[in-house]
This record gives structure tokens, sequence and C-alpha cells, in this order.
């Protein structure tokens, strides 16, 4: 199969492919005229990785979860391992994402939104320790 239909059977786009390919995730033979031939084994591992990548598994990530997905003598838990750890790190990141969200809505809240300068989000963003020395945009001390 060359790239285009490999491409289109993966769902990954073809630049992606030959990323793939340069940082070795799948090495497809060539033909004399220098094109890649994909195996069927080649496309099943990029339909892996382009699934892998998705649920945000990292480059390394994806390439030891590939080590695993062709070694048939492979232990689960190994699998289950990185798949726990990337957890952990999605769920931390949804924590930060929630807690921002919660002080960005407060500000929202707090702001009257009118014709007044005062602005809770303008006070937020200033550093606390250079307040008094912020200068507006016109030039005048704020």
């Amino acid at each position: 199969m060359n790239i285009g239909n490999v491409s289109e059977q993966s769902g990954l786009p073809a630049k992606t492919i030959r990323y793939y390919e340069d940082i070795g995730l799948v090495q497809p033979s060539r033909r004399e005229n220098g094109y890649r031939d994909f195996a069927v084994q080649d496309l099943h591992k990029l339909a892996f990785l382009g699934r892998a990548r998705s649920l945000g598994f990292s480059i390394d990530e994806c390439r030891t979860l590939l080590s695993l997905y062709e070694d048939r003598e492979r232990s689960s838990a190994d699998v289950k391992a990185i798949a726990q750890s990337h957890l952990a790190r999605v769920d931390q990141k949804i924590e930060e994402l929630q807690a921002l969200s919660a002080t960005l809505r407060d500000l929202v809240v707090r702001c009257h939104g009118d014709d007044r300068p005062d602005c809770p989000i303008m006070d937020d963003l200033t550093p606390s320790d250079l307040a008094g020395t912020r200068k507006h945009p016109a030039g005048t001390t704020l």
C-alpha cells in the first residue's frame, strides 16, 4: 500500500505517517523507485498509534505501548501501569483546569462589566508586588 492508501485507511495524515517513520515508530519497506510500501501490519500499527495519540498518550508512551503491542508474551500489568500513570496525569490536569475555571468564573462574576475603570479581573492579573508601579497604557500610574 502507498502512503495515500494507508493515510485514508488509518485516518492519519500522510505528514504524521512520515513523522512516525522518521522517529522509527513504523518502518515501511521501499520499492525500487523509493516509494514507501506499507504492509497490513504497518496499517495496524498506525491505527494503533492514532488511537493511542487520540487518548493523549505521549510519543514515548506510544513507543512503549507499540513494543508491548508487538510482544505476544507481554504482561497486561505493564500495559495497565502505563495507562494508570497517564490517567493520573489526566486527572491532575482536570483538577488544574477546574480550579482555573472556578477562578475565572469568580472574576467574571465580580466584574461589573460597565463603564467604570475598576475591574477585579485586571486587579487579579496585576502582580501584587508591582500594583503601585504598574503603568496604564496611556502612561498614567494606576
